[in-house]
């Protein structure tokens, strides 16, 4: 049954859904219609709508070049995360862990625990972790013998994307810990409203509401993927059904090299040399500012350290982080796209609007959870949590404050719809199906029924906590 539902399912995203930047593209001819057709221009009385509209869009500090910055954050967070996953020491572990389960609920299971609580650290560690471990998983268990359902184990091992907004590298509620960089990705009047210190970790990450929903998604998540494990022979596919290539290796060079570059590049007391002043930098930042301003430079410092001091040269670590640099083409070129998104709400008056309709349907108890559910909406067209913020951050910040509703409830509410839709929009499984050999619409079934558990979860969160 959850096999033809996921075929169907991938069957009409195929036919209906193109590629993420095509829908970028239209998003933005989408944006300037209606800021034609319904925008008020609040700022602009009386000149002339569409040059209001094109000069605010290629603005060089509020138009399409202001996620610059954040692009480059963002960037760093999937190449460090990546690079981190595939250091020995990592891919050691990951090969000690494939050897444990017996059959398909056990490894299903153990793949989402472990992407999981990954993804948590960091999304990119969590996505390649995740993929690696579902991968050699299946190879351990038909050197086994045992005939494992191989797209259920490779499910899981998206898993981390349904909860990394929660965890030490989500982008919405890290870009919000100082003013200066809520700035960099929204409008400087709705930062304003907040205050010269931002929204502190303990109002959003590290918040009840969030520990709870988060610790939630963790347990719940892997139980409910082995209760989906087939028990019929005739509806296994194992891992030989799949072709599942080997990744290229991030190892130094040849240690019979002698020349004194080559030297340099594979000696660890160089990749030392950088990595141990990030971490004495971080710590500093941390005893200066508090836990709770820690942002997106920090975790991107640690995460970068961690893998030099992992790969253990230099070169080895520019290796990995090469081939991980392939999954930012998406985030280097959509980004500007949702800049000047932003930029067009914002100079139309579409912004105030869009707040000022949530405020008149919903309350204090339902703006949050409708700011979720159009948060899951928008994911599916602009499939990145800092592009997404971007975006309906504004919205959400303005309607809140109308509201009087907490700003890190408000963040958490979009955090938790962007991560939601993730299931169903499988831009960010790209990485994960080149690992695995599994296409999208081996796995969508199954992500696409725990999405309905998560959310249902998350929105209770909402509604309660």
């Amino acid at each position: 049954m959850i096999s033809r539902v996921g075929l169907a399912v991938s069957r009409v995203l195929e036919r209906c859904a193109p590629d993420p930047f095509v829908i970028a593209i239209f998003l933005t001819l989408l944006t300037a219609v209606l800021a034609l057709l319904i925008g008020d221009f609040p700022e602009h009385p009386g000149e002339s709508h569409l040059i209001a509209l094109l000069d605010g869009w290629r603005a060089d500090d509020t138009g399409l070049w202001k996620f610059l910055e954040f692009s480059m954050q963002m960037c760093l967070i999937l190449v460090t995360g990546h690079a981190l996953a595939s250091s020995r020491p990592v891919r050691t572990a990951i090969d000690r862990l494939a050897g444990l389960p017996r059959n398909t609920a056990q490894a299903a299971g153990l793949v989402a625990a472990v992407a999981c609580t990954t993804a948590l650290i960091n999304w990119g560690l969590g996505l390649i972790v995740g993929a690696l471990l579902a991968r050699e998983v299946g190879r351990a268990l038909a050197g086994k013998g045992s005939k494992a359902h191989y797209p259920l184990i490779c499910a899981a091992g998206y898993m981390g994307m349904l909860v990394w907004h929660g965890g030490l590298s989500g982008s919405a509620p890290l870009s919000m810990t100082t003013a200066e960089g809520a700035a960099k990705v929204l409008p400087r009047a709705y930062v304003d409203q907040l205050g010269d210190v931002g929204v502190p970790l303990r109002e959003t990450l590290f918040s009840g509401m969030n520990l709870v929903v988060t610790a939630g998604l963790v347990i719940g998540i892997p139980i409910l993927l082995m209760l989906m494990a087939p028990t019929d022979p005739k509806h296994v596919r194992t891992i030989d059904d799949f072709d599942t290539p080997k990744p290229a290796g991030n190892d130094s060079a040849d240690a019979s090299t002698v020349s004194l570059p080559d030297r340099l590049d594979n000696a660890p007391i160089v990749a030392w040399m950088i990595a141990l002043p990030l971490l004495l930098a971080v710590a500093r930042y941390v005893h200066v500012t508090g836990w709770g301003h820690v942002g997106l430079n920090q975790i991107n410092a640690v995460m970068l350290a961690l893998g030099l001091i992992l790969h253990g040269s230099p070169r080895a670590y520019m290796n990995a982080v090469t081939e991980g640099a392939r999954g930012c083409a998406g985030i280097i070129i959509q980004f500007p796209l949702y800049a000047g998104i932003m930029a067009m709400m914002t100079v139309s008056g579409l912004v105030g609007q869009m707040a000022g309709g949530f405020v008149s349907v919903g309350n204090d108890a339902t703006i949050p959870l409708l700011s979720f559910l159009a948060a899951g909406v928008v994911n599916l067209f602009v499939p990145s949590g800092g592009g997404q913020w971007g975006i309906q951050g504004q919205v959400a910040l303005q309607t809140g404050l109308d509201a009087g509703i907490p700003a890190g409830k408000m963040i958490m509410a979009v955090a938790y719809g962007d991560q939601l839709t993730n299931m169903l929009q499988p831009f960010w499984a790209l990485p994960l199906l080149g690992i695995t050999g599994c296409r999208a619409r081996d796995i969508v079934g199954y992500t696409a029924v725990v999405m309905v558990f998560a959310g249902l979860w998350m929105a209770l969160g909402l509604l309660v906590l």
